[in-house]
């Protein structure tokens, strides 16, 4: 009997949870249990996010409790070329741009701000933060430059970044076209553990110091075990 190939598709923040911790991903993302619940910090930030973007598309005023991030934000808006917000990539195995729906999709992505200069063919990706900025994740600068390299043919260098709006820091990265193929290996190799989980369906524990906050407790590793 023929057994049909598992298709996993994976994300930023999906690939480093099952780096983190292989049986939390399993139960949290695919057997769906323990649901997301909203803190005070997740709720900043979506508002956070969801002013910068009304105010950068639509010219709506960002209120007043959030205008700190005014003089970043104008200064990206005054930089010359499209601005896109909030702009949703995806792609299949083969590395195609796709919808971000489509059941062929490999990976996906959103950049929360993202300005195409086709005359210079340069792009800049910028994701705002608003938690703290003591272990900045470059990872997420380089999967989103490649993606926008996927989307973009034309595009030959993209500076990101990571804007901590509350801590007022920015955390740069840089890419060239050229480092796109080195760059997909890695992820692809990376990507192999995850498939080989849903292939095997073998989740293993990590312990790690955030085992005290893990929603499942009936893992070993969990202190509440």
């Amino acid at each position: 009997m023929d057994i049909k190939p598992i298709h996993v598709t994976w994300s930023h923040s999906g690939l480093k949870k099952f780096e983190q911790c292989a049986r939390q991903y399993h139960e949290v993302t695919v057997l769906g249990k323990h649901p997301f619940k909203d803190t005070h910090a997740t709720i900043y930030g979506k508002d956070v996010h969801k002013a910068i973007e009304d105010y950068g598309r639509d010219g709506t005023p960002i209120p007043e409790q959030y205008s700190f991030v005014l003089p970043v934000v104008d200064a990206l808006l005054a930089k010359s070329g499209r601005k896109l917000f909030e702009h949703e990539m995806a792609l299949t195995k083969d590395l195609k741009p796709c919808g971000f729906k489509d059941a062929n999709r490999w990976v996906r992505g959103i950049a929360d701000l993202l300005i195409i200069d086709d005359d210079n063919l340069t792009a800049r990706v910028i994701d705002w933060k608003t938690g703290n900025d003591k272990y900045p994740d470059r990872d997420q600068l380089t999967l989103m430059s490649l993606m926008v390299f996927a989307h973009f043919p034309h595009i030959r260098s993209i500076s990101s970044a990571l804007f901590f709006v509350v801590k007022g820091s920015m955390i740069k990265h840089r890419m060239e076209r050229d480092q796109s193929d080195a760059a997909w290996w890695e992820y692809r190799q990376r990507v192999a553990k995850l498939e080989a989980s849903y292939a095997n369906d073998v989740w293993n524990p990590n312990r790690t110091p955030l085992c005290g906050w893990c929603p499942v407790t009936t893992c070993p590793m969990n202190p509440k075990h």
